[in-house]
This record gives structure tokens, sequence and C-alpha cells, in this order.
């Protein structure tokens, strides 16, 4: 079932308002002045996307949307990311980012593989290999 595109404008503008400083009241003038409407919830889509576009043209920047991919510079941080995917079909936790921080604690004392060492990276590699062949 996919997400009501409303819902995600929604928590756009609740970000703008807090990115931007809005008090309640400015926030409600400001979606009147956009839409003659001062409640979001009363709004289309259309109007919530013309809200959305006047709070960019002053300044709002919205983060860039997750991909869900772990990214890293390094190639061996990358490597243990991939690994770790590969896996993820056959654990209990999905392969989930925290389950992965875990297993790395365990493994090296690192509390996130993106501050592994060359040498940390290549022992969790090996240990990520060898589960791969159990599994």
């Amino acid at each position: 079932m996919a997400a009501d595109p409303k819902n995600t404008r929604y928590a756009k503008l609740r970000i703008a308002q807090k990115q931007m400083g809005l008090d309640e009241d400015a926030y409600r003038d400001r979606l009147e002045r956009e839409t003659g409407k001062r409640s979001a919830k009363e709004m289309t889509v259309a109007e919530l996307d013309k809200v959305l576009t006047g709070f960019k043209r002053d300044g709002f920047r919205p983060a860039p949307p997750r991909t869900g991919k772990a990214t890293s510079s390094r190639p061996e941080v990358r490597k243990v990311f991939a690994l770790w995917g590969e896996l993820a079909p056959s654990l209990r936790s999905g392969g989930s980012r925290e389950s992965l921080r875990a297993f790395v604690k365990r493994m090296v004392g690192v509390d996130d593989p993106n501050f592994l060492s060359g040498a940390q990276a290549g022992v969790v590699i090996e240990a990520l290999k060898a589960w791969g062949k159990r599994a």
C-alpha cells in the first residue's frame, strides 16, 4: 500500500516551519497567504505543493531523499556493506543497519563500519565471507 501523498507533504511543511523558525501563527498566516486556507488538512495536493514551493523560494531546503543504500568513499567499507547486504535475507534482523553495527562492535570494537581501519575492515570482511559460506 502506497503512502498517502498528502502525509509526506504535511511532514515537509512542518520541517519547513521548523527550519524557517516560524511560530504557529506565522506558519498559518503563510498557509493562508498562499492558498486562502489556514489549515494544511483542508488543502489539496496541488495547494500543498504551492505552499512548499513558496517555502523553497524563501529559503527552505528539504533534505535529499534517502536511498537506503549505505555508501562510503572507502572500498573496504563498501565491501562490508555489500557482504552484509548479501547475508540480509538469511538474517533474523533482516540485515538492518543496527544489527551490522552490533556485529562490527562484537568483531572489532568499533561502533560503526564507517570508522573501521583497513585492518579492522579486513577482519570484518573475512568474518562475513565465512558467515556467507555457512549460511
